[in-house]
C-alpha cells in the first residue's frame, strides 16, 4: 500500500474522540494513553472449533494466532485496562471449549489489569471460569464502550460488530483493508480475530452512525495507519 503516502497523510500523531486522546494502532487495537486503556474488538476466540462443531473443517489455528497477537500489544502498551467489546468467543461454549494452554496464556494476559468482557451478539453470558468482569457497556471519562452501535447516535461511543473495512482506488490500483471508522464523536473498531470478515464502510449497514463530512477510515497497514477522507472512499 506504499502507493497511498502520495495521496494522503499518514496518521502520526493521536486522534480525538469525544475529546479523549487516543491511538489508532496498525494491529487493529485503540489505546488511550491518559488512561493507560487498550481496547479491542471481535476476537472471536475459538471460531474454528466452533465451524468445526458444525461441519466445516478449517484449520484450528485461529485462538493460538490471535492470541499471540494481542499477546504483543499489551507487551507493548502494558495498559491497566483491557476492554474486549464483544463476540470475544465465536459462540457460548468458546470459552469452556478453549485448550488449556490456551486459557493459560490469555489469563497470564489477564492478570494485574482490569479487564472487561463487553457482552456481544455471539457471546451474551460471561465467558466460563474466567477472571474479568462482563457488562453490557462500559462508561470510562467521556467514553462509552459497547458491543454493537447504537441508532441514536452517542458521542464517546465505541463500539464494534460491524467488522469495518475501507477500499480506494489509485492509478488503477485498488486497496481493500480493515480500518477504524470514526467521524471525531464515534468510532468503529475493526475486527481483530484471525477468522474474522470485513464489511466496507459505505455499505447500508453504517447509514446514520456517522457524520459524513467528518467520516474517516483508518485503514491498517502493514507497518502504519494510513488516514482515508470520505470522498476518497469506494464500495466493494
Amino acid at each position: 500500500m506504499t502507493f497511498a503516502l502520495a495521496m494522503t497523510a499518514l496518521l502520526a500523531d493521536p486522534i480525538d474522540i469525544a475529546g479523549e486522546r487516543a491511538i489508532c494502532d496498525r494491529r487493529g487495537v485503540l489505546y488511550f494513553p491518559e488512561l493507560r486503556l487498550v481496547t479491542v474488538s471481535d476476537l472471536h476466540l475459538e471460531k474454528g472449533s466452533s465451524l468445526a462443531r458444525r461441519g466445516t473443517l478449517i484449520p484450528p489455528y485461529d485462538t493460538g494466532a490471535t492470541l499471540l497477537r494481542l499477546q504483543a500489544v499489551i507487551a507493548d502498551y502494558q495498559p491497566a485496562i483491557v476492554i474486549s467489546l464483544g463476540d470475544s468467543f465465536h459462540d457460548g461454549g468458546g470459552a469452556a471449549r478453549m485448550h488449556s494452554s490456551f486459557r493459560e496464556r490469555l489469563e497470564a494476559l489477564m492478570a494485574g489489569r482490569d479487564w472487561f468482557w463487553v457482552a456481544g451478539n455471539h457471546d451474551p453470558d460471561a465467558p466460563a471460569d474466567l477472571p474479568g468482569e462482563t457488562v453490557r457497556e462500559l462508561a470510562i471519562g467521556s467514553l462509552v464502550f459497547r458491543h454493537e452501535p447504537s441508532a441514536v447516535r452517542v458521542e464517546g461511543e465505541i463500539s464494534g460488530h460491524l467488522h469495518p473495512c475501507a477500499r480506494i482506488v489509485q492509478q488503477g490500483r485498488s486497496v481493500r483493508r480493515r480500518c477504524f471508522a470514526g467521524d471525531g464523536g464515534r468510532m468503529i473498531m475493526p475486527a481483530f480475530g484471525a477468522y474474522t470478515g470485513s464489511l466496507n464502510v459505505l455499505d447500508r449497514a453504517y447509514a446514520g452512525l456517522f457524520r459524513r463530512e467528518t467520516l474517516m477510515a483508518y485503514m491498517l497497514g502493514t507497518e502504519r495507519i494510513f488516514a482515508i477522507s470520505h470522498a476518497m472512499l469506494r464500495p466493494g
